[in-house]
């Protein structure tokens, strides 16, 4: 998503500031590189698998049922995962072909943080395949999908989590005021580990076993809820300070739900699995824990989705242009809905139920939108063009 932000943005100021005159054509003597379609594949395009997986898991995750719901689940999680296999050998090409291009990425601290969508794109088809997947290739292959996929996230995600962040205090060179949500990326996947592996906790053997795993997911939790805390004050701050985003960027303001919705998820599955793992009053307080938690902040995260969509309608009067970053809309939200959704299994209230619903109607038409524009713009060959030389 940064990669085509900044290529949007680039591209305006070189409009701005073009002369009247047209551009004369280059020397004979400069060489003119060409380069394929992988060099400019940068790791913002696992959004795409997020974004198509979360409608997936959030629908088999609402706390009613709907006609052809649960078949357009398996439709949308089979996409998701050829998705993923496609952008997984596209990005091996990148790396084998285009090594000084990905090495560049990492340097680069607007592009950098896009790392955490491996994890979160791994982690999402792993979900959804134990919950919708099973439907079409069988329990047994879908838990060891799953068993896979979660343990290959959980391992880039932790480590996305320590490696950005030290690649920014000793590599990038960070402005003032530049902090934006997207640095939220690679600290909110060990977020989606916690929320995830209470799904593979019942077929693990009782006893040890169970409860390393729910002690490793409330780790995980804790690991990136505090990273969070830390990080968030930082872009409220330059929000305050230095004024909206720049247009391409605003839409990635809804990355601050991921945490949020996120976190509401994590508690409620892990109080949802733990009686039986641990005695029956920490199990009890697990589950007062994911209500006391959850309903604040699910309350923060929709006041902070009235001010990101308010920002949002600003820059598309003012211009916004179509960018990756508009699947920044996307997962973010459907970690609201499935937090929403567990809110409404531990306290029985139907406003949480009709909440997720109406999160997930929201998120329905954030992907659908984000798919066609994204599938009109690689037709017409815009996506994945290099960024406009410098004048």
């Amino acid at each position: 998503m940064a990669a085509a932000a900044t290529t949007d943005a680039s591209s305006m100021a070189t409009l701005a500031h073009a002369p009247s005159r047209p551009a004369a054509p280059p020397r004979p003597s400069e060489p003119v590189r060409r380069s394929g379609p992988f060099r400019h594949l940068g790791p913002n395009w696992y959004a795409t698998v997020m974004g198509t997986a979360i409608v997936a898991n959030a629908g088999a995750a609402l706390p009613l049922a709907a006609p052809g719901l649960r078949t357009a689940c398996r439709f949308v999680w089979a996409l998701s995962a050829l998705l993923l296999v496609t952008l997984l050998a596209a990005r091996a090409v990148h790396w084998l072909r285009h090594t000084d291009q990905a090495r560049r990425h990492l340097l680069d601290p607007a592009v950098a943080p896009f790392y955490g969508c491996l994890s979160m794109a791994l982690l999402a088809v792993g979900g959804g395949t134990l919950t919708v997947g099973r439907d079409v290739i069988g329990g047994s292959a879908a838990l060891a999908a799953d068993a896979v996929l979660w343990s290959l996230g959980t391992l880039v995600g932790v480590a996305g989590a320590a490696a950005i962040p030290y690649l920014m205090v000793t590599r990038h060179r960070i402005e003032p005021g530049s902090a934006t949500p997207v640095w939220l990326l690679p600290l909110v996947a060990p977020m989606v580990s916690a929320a995830l592996g209470p799904g593979l906790l019942p077929h693990l053997p009782a006893g040890q076993w169970q409860q390393a795993m729910l002690v490793a997911c409330y780790a995980l939790f804790g690991m990136s809820l505090l990273a969070t805390l830390l990080v968030l004050p930082l872009v409220v701050s330059r929000l305050i300070h230095h004024g909206p985003l720049p247009l391409a960027l605003t839409p990635t303001l809804f990355l601050v739900l991921g945490p949020l919705g996120q976190s509401t998820t994590a508690t409620g599955n892990l109080a949802d699995v733990a009686p039986g793992v641990v005695d029956a009053p920490t199990a009890h307080a697990m589950g007062a824990f994911a209500v006391l938690y959850g309903i604040p902040v699910t309350g923060f995260a929709l006041l902070w989705l009235a001010l990101a969509s308010a920002l949002v309608v600003r820059a598309v009067r003012n211009g916004m242009p179509f960018a990756m970053t508009w699947w920044g809309f996307t997962f973010p939200l459907g970690t609201c809905v499935t937090g929403a959704a567990g809110l409404a299994r531990h306290t029985g209230l139907t406003a949480f139920t009709w909440l997720a619903v109406a999160l997930y109607a929201l998120l329905v038409a954030a992907v659908a939108v984000a798919a066609a524009r994204t599938a009109s713009g690689l037709a017409h060959g815009r996506l994945l063009t290099p960024p406009p030389p410098a004048r």
